[in-house]
């Protein structure tokens, strides 16, 4: 046996790679979805914070500035500044100064978490982007992101410097460490999850395939040899209805290959007898006696033409049981049966009567039928003697064409056995028949949607031979249900007969 392909065992990512690895990359997508957007809205949210804390400032200053040193009015511009610098109050992440003619001049009081002097850009950078009006903006330089407040602060009737400046400003790292702590813990709890999610989808893949794979190992067991591996059938989930399916087919596999077996099996024995009778007189014909060299041939010719009927029938119902057996049409069959009755009329030795004859129609093979009906009258001449009643009535939902012969009947013992392949009647003189006749009847009725049955007749001797198939709409009320005396066939010119010489009626 050679190997299996590399993706059938395990090459490349197995299914249940696949379902572990998309389950845990969409659960990844979506922790990270959501803590992206957590941590772009708390960003936001602080820094707007910031912005509101700083025109808070703002508004402080204003206050301090206006409510004067007690009763009194600021006398100066610096002093004002001074007082405000060092009575600030003091603020996580924060920083404050005074700056007079762009130089820093005050610091507060207390110490700050800010050291605004530590970086030499601010100061000028402030004062070259302040104007006279309040400025909230932000420095991002010098390793160092600040969102500031520059105030000046100006006392009319102070004595130069008429006009200074107040710097506040927060450190915006400072104030993002929180939330970048609580990402990193966000991050490594959603490691821990992933690992979660990873391993219990593992383990439910794993129990949910493991069905499939029993699948996959009776599969590879089955082979044309043995067919007798079934799944089992565990649940009532897709699976399980998956495994009850495979086992219809493996049920249908085998029995396709039984029948085929059956069939090699039969068509051997049955060729194996003329072969035999063929070899046998040609091995033992006096070449130097005509007579009995043309004994021989006409022997041979007499096994070789029923091992071409046989060959034909076969084909036949190889063509019966293939993918488009049938061309249906909407048939009349009361019509159908008198065409087929006049066929008839050229069997030899065959007398034709028409039976009940009802108005219906039916979706059917015209063909096919007939071919069905001519095997049926064929086989009642053959073993029923050459009275034959032609018919078609209506049974239910379903159309009854019968062949009834005046025989001595069939044993109710053989009446399934007879429409088996190769199945001939105790009677069969062993002349020429295929045996594939009645089977191809069935063969017909099956593809039609019906049955192939015989029955005993309802009055006198007999067989009465009935293919049924399903009935589409009739043309009249009930009364084909009528039975209706015999009608004779008027005289017709007789069809071309059979050569009878050397054939053997077929059952």
């Amino acid at each position: 046996m050679g190997s299996a392909p590399a993706s059938a065992t395990g090459g490349g990512w197995t299914v249940r790679t696949r379902i572990v690895v998309v389950i845990t990359v969409v659960a990844a997508i979506g922790l990270m979805s959501v803590g992206a957007a957590v941590y772009l809205v708390e960003r936001t949210r602080i820094l707007a914070a910031v912005d509101t804390r700083l025109e808070a400032a703002l508004e402080s200053a204003r206050a301090l500035v206006a409510a004067g040193n007690g009763e009194a009015a600021w006398t100066s511009s610096t002093a004002a500044l001074e007082a405000t610098v060092t009575r600030i109050s003091p603020d996580d992440n924060t920083g404050a100064l005074g700056v007079i003619d762009g130089v820093a001049a005050f610091i507060p009081g207390v110490p700050l978490d800010v050291d605004l002097q530590s970086a030499p850009g601010f100061v000028p950078h402030v004062t070259s982007v302040t104007q006279g009006d309040p400025v909230i903006g932000t420095y991002a330089e010098e390793g160092v992101a600040w969102r500031y407040l520059a105030a000046p602060i100006a006392v009319e009737g102070s004595p130069p410097p008429s006009s200074v400046m107040f710097i506040t400003a927060y450190d915006l790292e400072g104030e993002l460490a929180e939330i970048d702590d609580a990402a990193r813990v966000y991050l490594v709890a959603a490691a821990i999850a992933l690992v979660v999610i990873a391993a219990s989808a593992g383990l439910v893949a794993a129990r949910l395939l493991q069905p499939l794979r029993r699948m996959r190992e009776t599969a590879a067991r089955v082979s044309a040899r043995s067919l007798a591996e079934r799944l089992p059938v565990e649940g009532n989930d897709d699976v399980s209805a998956l495994a009850a399916t495979m086992n219809d087919m493996l049920d249908r596999l085998d029995s396709a290959l039984g029948a085929q077996r059956t069939l090699l099996s039969d068509v051997g024995h049955e060729l194996k007898t003329p072969v035999t009778i063929v070899s046998g007189h040609l091995d033992v014909m006096d070449v130097d006696d005509p007579a009995d060299v043309r004994s021989t041939r006409a022997l041979a010719l007499d096994e070789l033409s029923r091992m071409g009927r046989l060959i034909q029938d076969l084909t036949q119902e190889a063509a019966l049981r293939g993918p488009s057996p049938l061309r249906l049409q909407t048939t009349d069959m009361a019509a159908l049966v008198e065409q087929v009755a006049v066929k008839v009329r050229g069997i030899e030795g065959a007398t034709v009567r028409l039976g009940t004859l009802a108005p219906v129609h039916a979706v059917v093979d015209r063909a096919r039928i007939t071919q069905a009906l001519l095997q049926l009258a064929q086989n009642g001449v053959s073993h029923g003697g050459s009275d034959l009643v032609l018919g078609v009535r209506r049974s239910g939902e379903m159309l009854d064409l019968y062949v009834r012969d005046h025989g001595h009947g069939v044993p109710v013992d053989q009446r399934e056995r007879v429409f088996e392949r190769f199945h001939r009647g105790a009677a069969d003189d062993g002349r020429g028949g295929s045996g594939l006749g009645l089977n191809i009847v069935a063969a017909i009725a099956d593809n039609h949607g019906g049955t192939a049955t015989v029955r005993d007749p309802a009055n006198g001797p007999g067989a009465e031979f009935v293919l049924t198939v399903p009935l589409v709409s009739d043309t009249s009320s009930d009364t084909g249900n009528a039975p209706a005396a015999p009608i004779p066939i008027p005289p017709r010119p007789p069809l071309p007969r059979r050569t009878p010489a050397l054939d053997r009626p077929e059952d």
